[in-house]
Parts: structure tokens; C-alpha cells; sequence
């Protein structure tokens, strides 16, 4: 059987990780503090939430109503995701929170300018943000932790489900506040927080599929099935120049996987070639049902499967050529 082993990343991959995720917090917590609060634009799910409580008890109790709120979908995450993601999401929520009291108390800035500069500026800088904290596994808001449950018990996507849920708190500010206008203001910057997020995470929205050739290519699939519990396909072939006959990986993938996959392969050989590729759409044999999976739910679907891939939950390309283990 094939011992697990938690992927090596060397110190000055963790110590960037880190720094991204502490830049990509003080950029969404300078947006909200510089942009937001003082032109009273709510941003969506967990930290909106907070936002509004913070409108009506004080604006300084929102740091410590984001991380209190935030807490129960800390704990499904864990159960859901994993450890990894669930320790990024835990850096990124104390960075932000402590971000939040940083530039509350020693950076004192507000942005008074017309709505359409607070919505460019304020949503490009929270997109921003946002995108390098999920660029690097991690997580500021638990709206996408409660669309993935849903979406796993409904048929409603990722998506809509956090959608629903930002109008829901944008909606709740509206009646809160007698005032309708910040509410449409805040929906109009989370259409351009998700645009600007889409262009820094490049390509996070969608599916990858990874060619791994190496001479250890059974070392490899060992650790992907059991390390990351991912189903692959082995597939035989010749090197044109070399003649040699070699066993090709074929795995498909979440971006949030994606770090700890080539982490994993790279450890077990370091002169392993691997070739990864964004995929659109993910058929499930079933041409009548079949339909285009959203970006957020591309992100999620494969991560949330616990058991070890079956010829049922592998893709129809799969089935066909069943993993080597």
C-alpha cells in the first residue's frame, strides 16, 4: 500500500503563498475600509453580513462579527474540503480581519468621490484582492462553502447559490436602511469584483486536464489516488526522438488541486514533464441531462469527493481505461 505523505513545497514557495495571501487581505480590507464603509456599499455573503450589523451596532465590531460568522464555515470546509484549503482560509480570515483594524485605526483614509469611482476603484481593488487569496487555495468568504453543500443536495450551481445569496444580503440592507441606492451600487461592484477577480486568478474557474509523463510514472499515480484521492487514466506512448516507450498520466483536476498536484508529482520526480490544459465542459455520459458546469462549480465539484474515484464517478473517457494502481 502506498504510504501518504503531505507534499514538500520548499520554503520560499510557502513563504510567497503567505505573502499573497497577506497582500490579497490588506487589498480587500483596504477596498472595504478606503472604499466601501464610508460610501456605505455592502460587499456580498459572510463579509456583507458583518457590514451591516456593523452599520447598525458600530463599525468597529466588524472585523470581529466577519470572523464570527465566518466560523461555522470554517468547520464545513474542513469536513468538506480538507486541510490544506481550510488553513489557507483561516490565514486569509485573521489577515483580513486584522487588516480591517490596521487601516481603521492607523490608516484612516475614505474616498469620497462619484459612484462610478468607488465602484471602478473599490471593486477592481477587492477583486484583486479576493482573486490572489483563491489563487493561492485559500478562501475570505464562506457563501462559496455553503453553495457547495447546497449544490451537492439541489440542483442548484455553486453559482446561483452565491448570487442568491448576495442579493439576500443586499436586499436585507435595502430594508434595513430605508435606501435602496447603496444596495444597487453593491450589486453593480460585485459584477465587476467577479470580473477582475476572473483575470487575476487565470483560468481558476475551469477544469484542468494534466499529461504527466515520467519514468516514475508508478510512483505518481500511486500518490494521486491515495494522496489526493483523484481517479487517472494511463496511457501508453513513444517519445518521437527518443524511441522510448513511456506510461502517460491523464488527470483531471480543480485549480484548487492544481499547486498540490504538480507539488506532489514534482516530489516524487523533479524532472517529470507535465502539460496542463483549461477544460470547458466535463460530459457525464448522459447526452439528455448533459449541461455546461459554471466556473465556481468547476472549482469545487472534484474537491468535495471524499471516496476513492469509482468507474461510475469517472468521466466517460475514463471508464473505458481504468487506472493502473
Amino acid at each position: 500500500m502506498h504510504i501518504s505523505h503531505p507534499p514538500k513545497r520548499s520554503l520560499l514557495s510557502q513563504i510567497l503563498t503567505y505573502f499573497w495571501l497577506a497582500l490579497g487581505a490588506f487589498l480587500a480590507a483596504f477596498a472595504l475600509e478606503v472604499f466601501f464603509i464610508p460610501n456605505n456599499i455592502f460587499d456580498g455573503g459572510v463579509v456583507g453580513v458583518a457590514m451591516i450589523f456593523g452599520n447598525l451596532f458600530g463599525k468597529q465590531v466588524i472585523p470581529y462579527l466577519y470572523v464570527l460568522f465566518n466560523l461555522p464555515f470554517l468547520i464545513l470546509a474542513y469536513r468538506s474540503i480538507g486541510k490544506v484549503f481550510v488553513i489557507h482560509m483561516v490565514i486569509a480570515t485573521v489577515l483580513f480581519s486584522g487588516a480591517l483594524e490596521l487601516i481603521a485605526h492607523k490608516m484612516p483614509i475614505q474616498f469620497h468621490g462619484n459612484s462610478l469611482e468607488v465602484v471602478v476603484i473599490g471593486g477592481a481593488l477587492l477583486g484583486i484582492g479576493i482573486g490572489l487569496i483563491i489563487r493561492e487555495g485559500g478562501c475570505l468568504d464562506g457563501a462559496e462553502i455553503l453553495g457547495i453543500i447546497i449544490n451537492r443536495r439541489t440542483g442548484f450551481t455553486v453559482g446561483q447559490v452565491v448570487l442568491v445569496c448576495n442579493i439576500f444580503v443586499f436586499g436585507a440592507a435595502g430594508f434595513v436602511f430605508k435606501d435602496w441606492h447603496p444596495p444597487l451600487m453593491s450589486l453593480i461592484t460585485y459584477i465587476v469584483v467577479v470580473k477582475i477577480m476572473d483575470s487575476v486568478i487565470v483560468g481558476l474557474d475551469e477544469t484542468k486536464s494534466v499529461l504527466i509523463i515520467s519514468s516514475k510514472s508508478k510512483a505518481i499515480a500511486d500518490a494521486i489516488i491515495y494522496e489526493l484521492e483523484l481517479g487517472l487514466t494511463i496511457m501508453y506512448g513513444r517519445g518521437g526522438f527518443s524511441g522510448d516507450e513511456r506510461e502517460i498520466l491523464y488527470v483531471i483536476a480543480e485549480r484548487l488541486q492544481l499547486a498540490e498536484l504538480k507539488d506532489l508529482i514534482l516530489r516524487e520526480d523533479p524532472h517529470a514533464f507535465i502539460a496542463i490544459e483549461n477544460l470547458h465542459e466535463v460530459a457525464n455520459g448522459k447526452p439528455s441531462k448533459a449541461r455546461k458546469m459554471t466556473r465556481i462549480e468547476h472549482i469545487f465539484s472534484n474537491i468535495l469527493q471524499k471516496q476513492t474515484p469509482t468507474d461510475d464517478s469517472l468521466p466517460p473517457s475514463e471508464k473505458d481505461l481504468k487506472p493502473l494502481v
